[in-house]
């Protein structure tokens, strides 16, 4: 079978980097070939496209994401990547679609023109806790950070699966941070995280960098993650912080930046998360 990939750079900076995402239409896969995707398009993350029925009047499609290593039941920048598509696909400077991803619902936006689009969505309910000691050690003796100076700003932040959120002081120490891989990934798979999200302190109008680290799903480091961010986001947002810019991917030679807002409501914050997207390039894969 043949496929058709674009390939989109989801969350740019400046009109630079960003993560390269492979967006494709749904097709009759197995498990193993859609993990080949993203490999065989020079990607990290795939995302399949599949367009349903009208839902309330806009458009309605379903995501699934796969990295080399198997299915994610979400992903931000794959979902930065292919409201791009769909975008650019309905000829329209205003995009608004009702999504489907890991058996939830949620809005998707996007606006802009040619090959270049503003995305944003709707990541649902960010579930956060304190780690117990023990699960936090694992990850800062792997991380190589001290678990003194981290531990209070430590949190476990979930959209759809857990990922370790980890303070470090500023962006010299995020910069010098160089985990061992094997050991980060033993102790995410020991405690069933995604990976660990370490960002530096914010400064007070809400800018900060952030590295993720997610070998457990074949990604030893992410160029750019959205869900973190919303989850970062949430937490924040318990201090009164309300928009936030974080700039990735530096370390990778690929400046992503992730742009995030909160508005309180009873039932925990409104999250909406995104970023500019770039479609680059069609291809075929046999």
């Amino acid at each position: 079978m043949s496929l058709t990939v674009t390939v989109v750079h989801a969350c740019q900076r400046a009109g630079r980097g960003g993560s390269p995402t492979a967006v494709v239409d749904e097709a009759p896969l197995s498990a193993a070939e859609r993990c080949a995707v993203s490999a065989a398009a020079g990607t990290s993350h795939a995302v399949f496209v599949s367009t349903e029925q009208q839902r309330h009047g806009r458009p309605a499609v379903s995501l699934r994401f796969f990295t080399g290593a198997g299915e994610l039941p979400a992903c931000g920048h794959g979902t930065v990547a292919a409201l791009a598509v769909l975008a650019e696909r309905a000829r329209t400077p205003q995009y608004e679609a009702v999504l489907r991803s890991g058996g939830r619902s949620f809005l998707g936006r996007a606006t802009g023109g040619g090959n270049r689009y503003e995305a944003a969505f709707d990541p649902g309910p960010v579930q956060l806790r304190a780690p117990a000691a023990t699960e936090s050690q694992l990850v800062f003796s792997a991380l190589g950070i001290d678990s003194e100076e981290a531990s209070a700003q430590c949190r476990i932040a979930s959209v759809g699966r857990p990922r370790m959120l980890v303070r470090v002081v500023d962006r010299e120490a995020l910069a010098n941070l160089a985990p061992d891989m094997t050991r980060l990934r033993d102790a995410c798979d020991q405690l069933g995280l995604l990976g660990c999200y370490v960002y530096s302190t914010p400064s007070p109008d809400g800018r900060a960098t952030a590295r993720m680290f997610a070998p457990s799903i074949g990604v030893p480091e992410d160029i750019a993650n959205a869900n973190s961010t919303a989850c970062l986001a949430a937490h924040l947002a318990e201090d009164g912080l309300s928009a936030l810019h974080v700039d990735m991917g530096d370390s990778l030679g690929e400046p992503a930046t992730i742009i995030a807002t909160t508005r309180p409501r009873p039932a925990g914050p409104l999250v909406r998360v995104g970023g500019t997207a770039t479609i680059v390039k069609r291809i075929s894969l046999a």
